[in-house]
């Protein structure tokens, strides 16, 4: 839910016409994220691109709370400090447990493992 409160878009889009498109916005954050294009994220948002640090470490918070494997999420009390800036945080590992990440050329994809 951070993730769609922080860059203004729904968690899943889906688009069926000429083009198939869905993106969900999870994956497509945790990739900008690690290619470090986290501004693909928040087009046309001066308010955010004049603070990328800041939104940067939300990114990061929201990361860490979609993990795949529970004992990985931080508590809602970690959260709350984290949001306050009361505790660092640290770069989070890829979400998903079940897959890999592979890339290819210029493209980049999950594939089930």
């Amino acid at each position: 839910m951070l993730l769609e409160i922080i860059c203004c878009k729904k968690g899943v889009l889906l688009e069926l016409g000429e083009e198939e498109i869905k993106a969900v916005l999870t994956e497509w954050a945790y990739e900008c994220f690690r290619k470090g294009s986290l501004e693909d994220l928040v087009e046309d948002d001066e308010e955010v691109t004049n603070d990328m640090r800041r939104f940067e470490r939300l990114v990061m918070i929201a990361i860490w709370c979609i993990q795949d494997e529970p004992s990985k999420r931080p508590s809602m009390k970690k959260v709350t400090q984290m949001l306050e800036g009361v505790i660092e945080v640290t770069v989070p590992p890829c979400p998903y447990q079940f897959k890999e990440y592979v890339e290819v050329g210029t493209n980049s994809e999950f594939n089930d493992v």
